[in-house]
């Protein structure tokens, strides 16, 4: 099963736990503490609510479970979002222009850079993972590095500037949660 039909899945199990004039907003899927967790954002009028779903599309009460399933796929939205400058492909594209107008020393490796980045990311839906924000974390660095970041990385600074609102999120998360947690 793709994770696409997978979110599926669970949307539809989901469905079943909304209010009335409520509706299954957004599913997001994350590998964490050896399980796959689905983290379901639930929306009304009156505001939103979340409920988390194990692979069995049962609701989990597993606090911690749920904590870090939710702080890692922030943090995975968040990497993805600041990859590459926070566009990547505007930066491929004038990587590609400065290579046939300029052609400056290292620009082939800033190339290949960006394209592995690229290729690092996945495409929605996708599973956040430890792996997976490390491999962005890691091919992004590259990039840095081939574009002359050798002291400071701008992409940990941003990671480093998102532990707040992820901590806020998952506060969020703790108090509009649907079920008690155990």
């Amino acid at each position: 099963m793709t994770v696409a039909e997978d979110v599926a899945r669970i949307a539809s199990a989901a469905a079943a736990f909304a209010e009335p004039a409520e509706e299954v907003a957004g599913v997001l899927v994350a590998e964490t503490l050896g399980r796959r967790v689905y983290l379901c954002a639930f929306e009304s009028a009156r505001g939103h609510a979340w409920l988390a779903f194990g692979e069995d599309a049962e609701p989990l009460t597993e606090r911690r479970l749920v904590m870090e399933a939710v702080s890692l796929a922030a943090l995975c939205e968040v990497a993805e979002e600041s990859a590459g400058g926070g566009n990547l492909p505007e930066l491929q594209a004038r990587l590609a222009e400065l290579r046939e107008t300029d052609n400056p020393e290292g620009i082939e490796e800033a190339v290949t850079a960006a394209a592995a980045l690229a290729e690092t990311l996945q495409p929605e839906p996708r599973v956040a993972s430890g792996a997976y924000l490390d491999a962005i974390g890691s091919a992004s660095r590259r990039l840095e590095q081939a574009l002359g970041e050798t002291d400071v990385s701008p992409f940990a600074a941003t990671m480093q500037a998102a532990l707040g609102p992820v901590e806020e999120l998952s506060n969020d998360v703790d108090r509009n949660y649907k079920l008690p947690f155990v």
